[in-house]
């Protein structure tokens, strides 16, 4: 379904401000909305981050910029605890911004893909703090566009680790 939403939102919002749109996720609106952090590339190469409320007019999907940043001007990202499965995070700009994700995976794919953004188009020093280096870096074999299912399959792995260490005998 993810797949659908990005897909509409590319063509309805972000195609016809000829913008390329690299990642979304969502976040906790006021009361039923459903709102989106999306992160753009601007014609003119211009990181673009900004938060999408989806709304349904007669039976039509509509989609509405309600705020909108750019990376050159994101001081730091705050994933809150890193040792700990939240969707919680700060984003710093001017102010700073308190977002709640769908998931934590879903807030490590968007802490990377700004990282990853930032490599491409600015080169400047992002902080990204309280998140686990191991799920932030594109090289680890845990980073994918399989987001969930990968932090999952870690999960499984760990605990398979852990339940065999448990059924050793001790010598």
């Amino acid at each position: 379904m993810s797949s659908l939403v990005k897909e509409d939102l590319a063509k309805r919002l972000f195609g016809p401000r000829r913008q390329r749109l690299h990642e979304f996720i969502e976040v906790e609106g006021s009361g039923a909305e459903r709102c989106y952090l999306c992160a753009a590339v601007t014609k003119s190469e211009e990181v673009e981050i900004c938060m999408v409320k989806h709304l349904r007019v007669d039976r039509e999907e509509k989609y509405e910029i309600v705020e909108k940043w750019f990376l050159k001007d994101l001081e730091m990202i705050d994933g809150k605890e890193a040792d700990t499965d939240n969707p919680y995070f700060d984003m710093h700009f001017h102010k700073v911004y308190n977002l709640e994700a769908y998931s934590c995976a879903s807030k490590y794919t968007f802490a990377r893909t700004l990282n990853k953004l930032n490599e491409m188009y600015l080169k400047k020093d992002l902080k990204i703090v309280n998140f686990d280096e191991t799920y932030l870096n594109d090289d680890s074999i845990w980073s994918s566009n399989n987001r969930d299912c990968l932090v999952l399959m870690r999960i499984c792995f760990y605990a398979s680790n852990l339940l065999c260490l448990s059924l050793c005998p001790l010598s």
